[in-house]
């Protein structure tokens, strides 16, 4: 497993008493159901050993070891195979396979059920004694209150993996105080934006996008051609710390429209939308609605995805457009290309009566990377020179980078030819999984490119930083829709 554990002896023995109780706890669970001991046996270690081959494969293309919020994933991956199944590798989908059909063998061919299964002088007696024994272990271990931090690598070294899974899975019940700089408007905030014309305002999540020509000086400078053109012509930009790598849209996504920092989420900081959203939460779309807005996402996958459909009305949206309003013909590769995403920001403007504020979130640049294969030009279209062996993952970004570039010059000429003020802010919700790519030219540093546009920016801006949590807040000041705000929400240096 990666990362390794401590040695059990070096572990609090609080964590050894989770680990014991939540291995009995399982076996007789198993042995209830099956009747037979080593057929559960045999599939409790097949279930443990799919959990440490996805734990790996996490930690090889994430950074980071499996937790508790992960195990919706298993259902996920069911309805949304080519997400997740090539990251976990066909040679570790198939010892899965291989683990549960030897589990199946020894249970049906090798052991019939005993006879006296339900007598307590049997096996039913047996198996309550280790259910009385696997409680007690549990409310010694969970008793003891383990501290966990939260960094997923310290927790599983310092715990273990079973004992880190329980006591995040816990942590979950416990909901935070936040306080979100869009709680609300002062009087004098809005007596005054009554008398404006409110702009329209578009957000883009940018699918994985990140500037990569710093890392292989051969990739061409007009890959995001139109994009630094932005730049020249932006309110702000600069580099954005996000807090995903890779993967986890919800946690960049989050931070954005909440203006929490997800070091303040405690576990929640995983999936804000399994639990925290459900407490009620002030975002972005919620506080844009008090001034007069209508709200919109728009995204071009399945509404139920990270339960979305759920959750976006909790979040102020008052629609939510997904994978139904667009078509087959609109796909790039294998997902809706970022031009459809333009064109249907586009209409949504067109036939707006009042302010909007439109959240978009892409899906054309969307891993598997490796599942798509370069076709002969592309080499000579995205590169001055040719990349060394190991960069087709690159050059398949590549690829869909462009319709990146080229949605933000859409938009740009969309809401430049609004007769309302308009304004843009884009974002990357982390960078891409391209682990070849990256051991050929070296790893990026994980934060990714932002900016604000609006018409009439009289000067370039100066490049800054900020947190995915700063973002929304940086961008409303800019515009006057919203006052200042206390230091803990913007960091020393932002605007």
């Amino acid at each position: 497993m990666t990362p390794r554990p401590r040695h059990w002896r070096a572990r609090a023995r609080a964590s050894v008493a989770l680990h014991a109780g939540i291995w009995l706890g399982v076996f007789v669970v198993l042995v209830l159901a099956l009747g037979r001991p080593w057929f559960a046996l045999a599939a409790e270690l097949a279930l443990l050993l799919l959990v440490v081959l996805v734990n790996n494969a996490k930690v090889k293309s994430l950074r980071e070891p499996f937790v508790f919020q992960d195990y919706e994933y298993f259902t996920d991956a069911i309805r949304h195979p080519r997400l997740y199944i090539p990251f976990l590798g066909w040679g570790n989908a198939a010892a899965v396979a291989v683990g549960f059909t030897v589990a199946v063998v020894v249970g049906l061919w090798l052991e019939p059920v005993p006879k006296d299964r339900w007598a307590w002088s049997g096996q039913l007696g047996a198996i309550t004694m280790l259910a009385g024994l696997a409680a007690l272990l549990l409310l010694v271990g969970h008793r003891a209150q383990l501290v966990a931090t939260f960094d997923p690598v310290r927790d599983v070294q310092k715990l273990g993996l079973l004992a880190s899974l329980w006591r995040y899975g816990w942590a979950e019940r416990v909901m935070p105080a936040l306080g979100s700089p869009f709680a609300g408007t002062t009087n004098a905030l809005a007596s005054r934006l009554a008398s404006a014309e409110l702009p329209h305002l578009v957000a883009v999540q940018s699918e994985s996008f990140f500037d990569p020509r710093s890392l292989f000086l051969g990739i061409r400078d007009d890959v995001l051609a139109e994009f630094d053109q932005l730049k020249d012509q932006a309110l702000a930009h600069g580099r954005l710390t996000v807090p995903a790598w890779g993967a986890n849209t919800v946690r960049s996504e989050f931070a954005f429209l909440s203006g929490i920092d997800a070091a303040t989420l405690g576990v929640h900081r995983f999936n804000p939308y399994r639990k925290l959203v459900h407490s009620g939460v002030p975002t972005l779309a919620s506080y844009l609605k008090q001034l007069g807005y209508r709200t919109v996402c728009v995204h071009p996958y399945p509404a139920s995805f990270y339960r979305r459909s759920q959750v976006y009305p909790l979040l102020g949206f008052d629609e939510f457009i997904d994978i139904r309003s667009f078509s087959q013909g609109q796909r790039v590769g294998p997902y809706t290309g970022d031009v459809a995403v333009a064109q249907k920001i586009a209409d949504i403007l067109k036939n707006a009566t009042g302010p909007v504020f439109v959240f978009a979130i892409t899906m054309e640049n969307h891993g598997p990377l490796h599942l798509e294969t370069p076709n002969e030009d592309d080499v000579a279209n995205l590169y001055n020179q040719k990349p060394p062996p190991g960069c087709g993952d690159l050059t398949i970004y590549l690829r869909h980078l462009r319709s990146a570039d080229q949605m933000a010059a859409m938009l740009k000429a969309t809401l430049a030819a609004t007769a309302r003020p308009a304004s843009l802010c884009w974002y990357g919700d982390h960078v891409p999984i391209m682990e070849l790519a990256y051991q050929a030219l070296g790893e990026p540093d994980g934060q990714t490119e932002f900016l604000i546009w609006g018409r009439g920016a009289s000067s370039p801006a100066p490049p800054h930083s900020l947190g995915a949590h700063q973002l929304a807040v940086s961008w409303l000041r800019y515009l006057g829709l919203m006052e200042a705000v206390s230091s803990q929400n913007l960091s020393e240096g932002s605007p």
